[in-house]
């Protein structure tokens, strides 16, 4: 079996370190560059052009990482909510620009959620009701702009929670994401289960993966091999899927990417 092509997540400046390398093998591709507030408010179109011009050539798989900061999906205050809706929003606006068919959102599911379900009447239930009146209309505009939402884990200790907020959308535009360093430290900080448990669970329905290495104690984005990830485990279950997801690359530091493909390669994991 041919070991599937590793893309990665990249700003801007870092696009043009590795712009060689993307369009080598069409790689999948995140950009990074719209997440922030002061970005999304502001005018980023000259970004985007910039980076349409670098991304002359390429017909690969192309996403964003969407907004995330000082806000979760499922607030209780309607304001919040409507905040957050713009957000999303704004989200998709890049994608549009840029020919992004992928935008990655956060969950939000945390571990006081997981202590916390059985304590509180219909807690579950809030949770689904609340997210889909924040995104609801976000998820009608993505279906007819050709984008899929992809959740990821953040501080999930059970995975399929988040599964289930997906399948209640009943969406092909809402899939989910795995970031397997945040699997990593909910499994070694707060007792979630194994990295491929969270693969197998997601099953069909995982459509993105954040790669990145870790100790499970803290969210390190180290270069895959550097912490202690089962990483064979991780792809013998990624082998089992009918549809590969996107399997992007999460480095804090962009440098480790060379390293982190030697390794997949020499593994057979990945090229």
């Amino acid at each position: 079996m041919t070991p599937p092509v590793i893309g990665a997540a990249l700003g801007t400046a870092d696009l043009e370190t590795y712009r060689d390398w993307i369009l080598e093998k069409q790689r999948d591709l995140e950009l990074q560059s719209f997440h922030a507030p002061d970005v999304l408010g502001g005018d980023w179109q000259p970004e985007a052009d910039r980076i349409k011009a670098l991304l002359d050539g390429y017909t690969g798989r192309l996403g964003i990482h969407g907004p995330f900061w000082g806000f979760t999906i499922h607030s209780n205050d309607p304001e919040v909510r409507a905040v957050v809706t713009k957000r999303v929003n704004q989200g998709l606006d890049v994608c549009q620009a840029v020919g992004a068919t992928q935008m990655v959102l956060h969950s939000p599911y945390t571990a006081w959620d997981y202590n916390n379900f059985d304590n509180l009447e219909n807690a579950r239930d809030m949770v689904i009701q609340n997210t889909h009146a924040t995104l609801s209309g976000a998820v009608k505009r993505a279906e007819d702009q050709g984008v899929t939402l992809v959740i990821e884990n953040i501080e999930d200790i059970a995975p399929r929670d988040r599964r289930l907020l997906v399948e209640s959308f009943d969406s092909p535009a809402v899939r989910l994401s795995i970031d397997t360093g945040h699997a990593h430290y909910a499994h070694g900080t707060n007792g979630g289960p194994p990295v491929d448990y969270y693969v197998r669970a997601a099953a069909g329905l995982l459509d993105h993966i954040h790669l990145q290495d870790a100790d499970g104690y803290a969210d390190r984005h180290w270069a895959i091999g550097e912490g202690t990830i089962r990483w064979h485990a991780v792809f013998r279950a990624l082998a089992k899927l009918e549809e590969q997801p996107r399997l992007i690359m999460e480095l804090r530091n962009k440098i480790g990417i060379p390293a982190s493909i030697g390794y997949l390669t020499r593994e057979g994991l990945g090229q």
